[in-house]
């Protein structure tokens, strides 16, 4: 299998560096990508047409879609726009659009009307309480700017040479594509193949954050005993697991809202 690796907020392609080479040993292909913004990418305007056409540009019939955190809704996009290509999809702590909302009311944000002229925003729940080590860029991105308190979110069951590394690669997050309403009749009726891994010791997406993902996907979750970044954590055991979700089938309808 040929499995599409895409990151969440911060994150890029690099995140992926200890979980690629288990997955090659499993015998299977790996892609991981940077989208608009992130990574390499960094400088690049985030939209989500960009972010959508940066997985584009790598599918292939038959191939998985990764999606991490955030980068659920990027998978989803790019499911929508060609679910003929897509084998499988796994969300590995990812979160899922709702239709014809913006994504960061998918999030746990404030809905679009409350965020008004002012263009603050908040991702996540308070629950998580991320908003703590996050300050608003020149550019208006936000930054990780307390490496105790980003490593206490994202990396707690990492080591602490680990942990500091992701922190030095760890980019500004751009928020605008956040506000953009999203339409994905494609998606809801190809009804594709997917599974949902849950991070058991997770910070930035808990239980509670993810039970509703994982309602409107249909689907019975796989676990694992990990913080929000197992590829980091424990990439052996992510591995055989994102081979062993491609076998699970859903249990529900999929829902859009």
């Amino acid at each position: 299998m040929r499995f599409i690796l895409v990151h969440g907020g911060f994150h890029g392609a690099w995140c992926w560096d200890r979980l690629v080479p288990e997955l090659e040993a499993l015998g299977h292909e790996t892609v991981a990508i940077d989208l608009p913004g992130h990574g390499k990418r960094r400088d690049e305007v985030s939209t989500l047409e960009g972010r959508r056409d940066a997985i584009l540009e790598v599918l292939r019939p038959g191939d998985v879609l990764v999606g991490h955190s955030g980068g659920g809704y990027d998978v989803t996009l790019a499911a929508d726009a060609a679910p003929e290509k897509v084998g499988h999809i796994i969300y590995l702590a990812a979160a899922l659009p709702l239709e014809g909302r913006p994504l960061i009311e998918a999030s746990g944000g404030r809905s679009a009307e409350e965020v008004g002229e002012s263009g603050k925003t908040q991702l996540m729940t308070e629950e998580t309480g991320m908003m703590r080590f996050i300050r608003l860029t020149a550019r208006g991105r936000m930054e990780c700017c307390d490496f105790d308190a980003v490593r206490d979110f994202f990396y707690h069951d990492c080591a602490e040479a680990d942990a500091r590394w992701a922190y030095s690669q760890l980019s500004p997050a751009p928020v605008e594509f956040l506000l953009e309403p999203i339409h994905l009749r494609n998606f809801w009726k190809a009804d594709l193949p997917r599974s949902y891994i849950l991070c058991l010791q997770d910070r930035a997406a808990p239980r509670s954050l993810c039970a509703g993902f994982i309602e409107r996907l249909g689907v019975e979750p796989m676990e694992i005993d990990a913080s929000h970044s197992p590829f980091l954590s424990m990439p052996r055991a992510t591995a055989k697991l994102f081979v062993e979700a491609t076998r699970s089938l859903p249990v529900r309808p999929l829902r859009p809202n």
